[in-house]
């Protein structure tokens, strides 16, 4: 039987063209322990575990197996060295049985099976293993929770040294997640494997894991044992105390509550499953008053980016409500035309733009096909490119002419590109997720003086981000949400960032929710 294996990372860095994920990190995981890893969204989780499986090949720094240096190519080579890992999203085949599925997870498949002998072995590791399934259902019969159990029989199957977990309850009802956790941490302190669990639960870090780390913008802040701390100097760590403050220019004093009269955008009820089954807006309520900018903050996976999608009409609903100054709101082309519905969401290359297009046509896709753009069903790309350089020239676009494509620009200035469009006219609401992930500096700034500028014209913000310190600076009102559910709502002028963090990490019970 193979037995756990410490690995430890020595000055790991990876950088993804002038972004860098991972700046120096280096962590030691103990041999027979459960390691927690924390951070919120670009933190550098996914590419650190990414380096550890050779998905990824840092650009620095070393990674040491029981304190020997290992080169780690490939997942092969992670493989071969006793390393496996649970992805985030499910890789089961659906259309397969359970008994298949973990043959498949062996690899070399025979071209001839005997299905005696593999049902002989499966049922003696399944008598065997921390939680039962049916070695003849199919995926299309378990539930979420029982395909996550799925994917980790798979790995166990292999008797890894070191296992990795990317957020392994995310689909997991509390008793499940406690079923799932006991086991693997009574298989690691066995001194069958070594853990690694990349998760943003506070309570599961605090009952079943040894040790904890920190990551914050690439960065190792903390490393410590579980025991020596606890959950309000996790939640510091990682969302930080000392970064700077941005204060742009065209910022006005913040609306008190009672100047605040017209609701713009209303959320009522709003129930959504996510893309594995689980629920993830959970009868989250609320509203964005005119000329506000309501920030809606949160650890990433609590259903920001479902919310986001639902008000965007990239994700149905269950049941719930979304207006428009007081019109049911069902985010039609023709709707978003009508009530003057703008959005700037995270990943805009994937969310926001045609990567095959170039600037001015990406530009052009809110009114080609309005008056004085068109006519007759003819596109004047003559007036499309002029309001292009118009707009090129405004927001400080950095191209190589409007016919560029979209594709060739960098973060900052395709978020550039999304937001010239989206205010290329007053709107009445703006959707903004994520907008200044990934971002440097100059072009988190410039985006944000947009939102300031926006906000003191009159329009309405939803500004969802999980950089607390953006919240903090930008917002006229904070509300949290954890579990798909609002838990917490405060005027900025009130806010506190400890307050905050506690609502953020699940610690705090409802004391009221977000009118």
């Amino acid at each position: 039987m193979k037995s756990a294996v410490s690995i430890e990372s020595y000055k790991l860095s990876k950088r993804f063209g002038d972004f860098i994920a991972l700046d120096d990190v280096s962590i030691k995981v103990r041999a027979g322990t459960v390691h927690a890893l924390l951070g919120e969204n670009g933190a550098g989780k996914s590419t650190f575990v990414k380096c550890l499986v050779g998905y990824y090949k840092s650009d620095e720094g070393a990674v040491l197996l029981d304190e020997r240096e290992v080169k780690i190519d490939s997942p092969t080579d992670a493989r071969n060295l006793g390393i496996g890992m649970v992805y985030q999203h499910f890789t089961v085949v659906p259309g397969m049985s359970v008994a298949e599925n973990l043959l498949l997870s062996l690899g070399d498949i025979p071209n001839v099976i005997h299905w005696a002998k593999v049902r002989d072995r499966l049922n003696q590791f399944m008598q065997d293993a921390p939680f039962k399934l049916d070695l003849d259902a199919t995926p299309l019969d378990l539930s979420a929770g029982e395909k996550q159990k799925l994917e980790i029989l798979k790995q166990i199957l292999l008797h890894p040294r070191l296992l990795i977990l990317d957020e392994p309850t995310s689909v997991l009802t509390p008793d499940e997640a406690d079923e799932v956790l006991f086991a693997l941490r009574s298989r690691a302190h066995r001194k069958e494997c070594s853990i690694i669990m990349i998760t943003h639960k506070f309570r599961e870090v605090m009952a079943y894991c040894d040790d904890v780390s920190v990551l914050r913008r690439g960065r190792l802040i903390l490393s410590k044992g579980v025991s020596s701390t606890n959950s309000d100097e996790l939640a510091s760590a990682m969302i930080g105390q000392t970064q700077h403050h941005f204060t742009p220019r065209s910022i006005t004093s913040k609306q008190p509550q009672a100047a605040r009269a017209t609701s713009v955008l209303n959320v009522s009820h709003l129930t959504a499953f996510g893309d594995r089954g689980e629920l993830v807006l959970n009868d989250i309520s609320f509203d964005v008053s005119r000329g506000e900018i309501l920030g809606l903050a949160g650890v990433s996976g609590n259903g920001q980016k479902e919310l986001m999608e639902a008000l965007t009409g990239q994700r149905g609903i269950l049941s719930g409500e979304i207006s428009i100054s007081g019109q049911a709101f069902h985010a039609t082309r023709s709707q978003n035309q009508s009530l003057l519905v703008r959005g700037l969401p995270e990943e805009p290359l994937i969310n926001a733009c045609v990567r095959a297009m170039s600037v001015e046509e990406n530009l052009a896709l809110r009114e080609f096909d309005e008056d004085g753009f068109s006519t007759l069903g003819f596109i004047n790309w003559s007036k499309l490119r002029e309001k292009a350089q118009t707009a090129i020239a405004e927001f400080s676009i950095k191209t190589s002419g409007a016919d560029a494509s979209i594709g060739e620009l960098s973060g900052g200035n395709i978020q550039r590109v999304v937001l010239a469009r989206e205010l290329s006219k007053p709107a009445n609401i703006l959707l903004v997720c994520n907008a200044t992930f990934g971002l440097d500096f100059a072009a988190t700034q410039e985006i944000r003086n947009r939102l300031i500028a926006a906000r003191n014209s009159g329009t309405s913000i939803l500004l969802i981000s999980e950089d607390l310190d953006e919240i903090l600076e930008l917002s006229d009102r904070i509300a949290v949400v954890s579990s798909g559910k609002i838990v917490y709502s405060v005027e900025s002028s009130l806010a506190d960032r400890k307050t905050l963090g506690s609502y953020m990490a699940g610690e705090r019970q409802v004391l009221e929710s977000i009118h």
